[in-house]
């Protein structure tokens, strides 16, 4: 039996954070929410995740920001384990996933959120314990 993920779900749209949230839970996955990227850092900085689902447009800082910032804290305090963040955006052009690669994401998945591509995903990361 697989073991839950502990998830930080970063996203500021309320409808999108309870779909993203009630299919993580059928699978009894932790899942802690951040509505920007600024809060986001903060949860970063508080705990430690298996996995983290990063809005890119969002107010105060957006999700492309973040990930330099959370990669940035990864390598100034020597974490060993760098923790997957997967980009869940409406954007879906070809650059947009080259982007939020360049931008230290690990990979990139389009809404409207998709659970099964989700654990698919979680798979080919080797998230999945």
């Amino acid at each position: 039996m697989e073991e839950k993920l502990s998830i930080l779900l970063v996203e500021d749209n309320i409808l999108n954070q309870r779909i993203v949230t009630f299919s993580l839970k059928k699978y009894d996955h932790k899942v802690t929410i951040a509505n920007n990227g600024l809060e986001a850092l903060d949860r970063f900085k508080e705990d430690r995740f298996d996995v983290i689902l990063m809005d890119i447009m969002m107010p105060e800082m957006d999700g492309l920001e973040a990930t330099v910032k959370i990669r940035e804290l990864e390598t100034e305090n020597n974490l060993s384990n760098r923790t997957p963040i997967i980009a869940l955006t409406a954007n879906t052009m070809d650059n947009d996933r080259d982007k939020c690669i360049s931008y230290g994401m690990d990979e990139f998945m389009a809404k409207p959120f998709d659970i099964e591509k989700l654990n698919q995903i979680f798979q080919d990361l080797e998230i999945v314990k």
